[in-house]
């Protein structure tokens, strides 16, 4: 996503968020525990070389989607069909062929007019892959059209369209080869190790270089060699050169107390490091700064997105793309201690399988895997963990991914806010209200008389009577997630400032940086929206909104809300950007899987050595 901020105050500002001085709790975002050695002193030495000494997390990674992120495109890493197969959208004719042992697809191009490309890149591996082509200029654009790589018997192995029920011309800011659309921008850093975007603004070109294809060993643990040279020269004591190092406490571990259902962690709490280094690609966020900093806090290197409107729900499950990290943040899994290494294999990225082998780590068997805990037959679909506590969406449309939030069904809030629940997602031919009464009768009232944060939220989208006096004590909640806190700060902002100012001023001094970040920002967004306006801008319907930069698509310039306007017609202009955001992000040209399905396709890709250049094509 692009940092979009006009007067750069907010960047200026929320890069020196984190060295904010606060009292309180320890903040769970912690700075990477880096050698000792520093960061400038060390360069990449490139998978093979770790695989040396660590071979089996090694074999882990190899054939995950982190290693099939990108691949060169070859007979061993396409799995479309380019047979001389033809798709056709809305009378857009795209034709995929061989050529020798090369790959390529006629299109329509930037121009309007067919034309030939040649494939260079894959592009993800399962359940869809993309294909890169390369444009003038250095860019490399993945092609709308996708191969749905799941098996035939699940309506895969055919191409198909990431927009399917509307045109794209190729003027359009959403059409594969727009700048909306860039890889380079868009996608490059979270596919690629050891990524340079090297964007030269006057030849408006990219050079973009990279050390590795995919997401590597280095992606997460930064450059190897002082590590490296540590190793060789014996592996004394002391400073490893690791630059960063996700080994916890051997005493930290999950373990069950006699009586109780759910296990403890005993030991010390992880430090964050893990978390906020996923975060870096599995969140929704902006980039403040290109260069990759394995030794700083997320959140001094990225802005991520809140719980806003479009991207997710009023009570904060997903809604939009938003890739684990904010959902997560909001779980009580995440409160009690819980990282993602507890239930992926951070090499492989893989659960258990079954999934409720994972959860009964932790849970009980005898006391949540039972008709009496969910209801259901025991070997049914629905007697599953993931059922009810992370239900999934659909997204690109094939790619299946759930909710990280973890929660406890709501189904009362299904009735009272209008937000689904899993309830009614599996029985489609039943309302809320049905299902609000069931878990009546199942749980009792006591669960649908807890207050929910999504009631305040709800309320400050809608700007309902009340809902700043809700805001404020949600603000002022620390037992609240720190990304609801930081939501409502964002929404009170709307408000009248002699109610929200007081809950305003106590967030620059929170302990979490999240709420001081969304404080200072967009306090900086709404001083550049008042010199606009001062100076004969546009004046926007709320305060602290910033009328968005306008971007270049295809031969047109286009106002970045003007192309969302006939698709979202209803959309409120303050939504529009973020709007926007999500259908460029429905192409994949940015995101993550969270980790392979049961089934992934895996291949073996070839890797290319040392650096690579996209615009020369070394």
């Amino acid at each position: 996503m692009i940092f979009r901020n006009p007067g750069l105050v907010g960047l200026a500002l929320a890069c020196v968020l984190t060295g904010c001085g606060s009292a309180g709790e320890p903040e769970r975002e912690a700075a990477p525990a880096a050698a000792h050695a520093s960061l400038s002193s060390a360069s990449f030495v490139g998978v093979d070389v770790c695989a040396e000494c660590h071979a089996p997390e090694a074999r882990r990674w190899r054939g995950s989607h982190h290693d099939l992120a990108m691949q060169v495109a070859n007979a061993e890493t396409v799995l479309g069909d380019f047979a001389d197969a033809r798709f056709s959208h809305f009378g857009s004719l795209a034709r995929f062929f061989r050529r020798d042992d090369h790959f390529f697809v006629e299109t329509e191009g930037a121009d309007g007019s067919l034309a030939e490309f040649e494939i260079v890149y894959t592009f993800g591996v399962d359940p869809l892959q993309q294909y890169l082509v390369r444009l003038p200029g250095g860019r490399l654009q993945p092609l709308s059209t996708a191969w749905d790589s799941r098996p035939r018997a699940q309506g895969g192995q055919r191409w198909f369209h990431l927009y399917p029920d509307e045109p794209i011309a190729h003027d359009d800011v959403l059409h594969w080869s727009s700048r909306v659309q860039n890889w380079n921008q868009m996608c490059a850093d979270c596919h690629s190790t050891g990524l340079r975007k090297g964007y030269d603004p006057a030849a408006d070109a990219y050079d973009t270089t990279w050390q590795e294809l995919d997401v590597a060993c280095e992606a997460c643990h930064g450059p190897g060699s002082n590590h490296v040279a540590w190793a060789r020269a014996g592996g004394g004591p002391g400073d490893d050169g690791l630059l960063v190092d996700f080994v916890t406490d051997a005493s930290s571990r999950w373990q069950f107390v006699p009586g109780e259902p759910i296990a403890e962690r005993r030991g010390p709490p992880p430090s964050g490091i893990e978390l906020g280094t996923c975060a870096r690609c599995h969140s929704r966020r902006s980039v403040l700064r290109e260069t990759a900093a394995w030794d700083k806090p997320f959140l001094d290197t990225h802005r991520p997105a809140l719980l806003d409107e479009t991207l997710y729900t009023a009570d904060g499950q997903i809604q939009d793309e938003v890739y684990v990290w904010g959902s997560f943040l909001q779980s009580r899994m995440f409160a009690a201690g819980v990282t993602c290494s507890d239930c992926h294999d951070p090499h492989s990225l893989a659960v258990a399988e079954p999934p409720e082998v994972t959860c009964a780590g932790c849970h009980r068997a005898e006391v949540y895997a039972t008709p009496e805990h969910h209801h259901h037959a025991s070997d049914s679909a629905a007697a599953s963990c993931l059922g009810c506590h992370m239900p999934a969406r659909t997204y690109m449309g094939v790619d299946s991914r759930r909710d990280h939030s973890l929660r406890v069904p709501r189904p009362d809030l299904g009735e009272k806010l209008g937000v689904p629940d899993p309830c009614t997602m599996c029985h489609t031919d039943r309302g809320a209200a049905w299902a609000a009464e069931m878990a009546l009768q199942w749980w009792g009232g006591e669960r649908r008389q807890r207050p929910h944060y999504g009631e305040a939220l709800h309320a400050g989208r809608a700007r309902a009577p009340g809902a700043a006096g809700a805001l404020v004590r949600l603000v002022a909640d620390s037992r609240q997630p720190a990304i609801v806190r930081a939501t409502a700060v964002r929404l009170l902002q709307g408000f009248s400032p002699a109610v929200a100012a007081p809950a305003l001023e106590r967030a620059l001094r929170d302990p979490d940086p999240l709420l001081r970040m969304r404080r200072i920002a967009r306090s900086g967004e709404g001083r550049a929206h008042r010199s606009r306006a001062r100076l004969g801008g546009r004046t926007g319907r709320a305060v602290g909104r910033v009328e968005p930069p306008r971007i270049r698509g295809g031969a047109r310039r286009v106002p970045q809300g003007a192309a969302l306007r006939r698709r979202h017609p209803g959309s409120a202009p303050e939504s529009r950007s973020v709007a926007r955001s999500q259908r460029r992000a429905r192409t994949g040209a940015h995101g993550v899987r969270d980790g392979p399905a049961p089934g992934s396709v895996v291949r073996a890709g070839l890797r290319e050595p040392g650096r690579y250049r996209a615009a020369s094509g070394r």
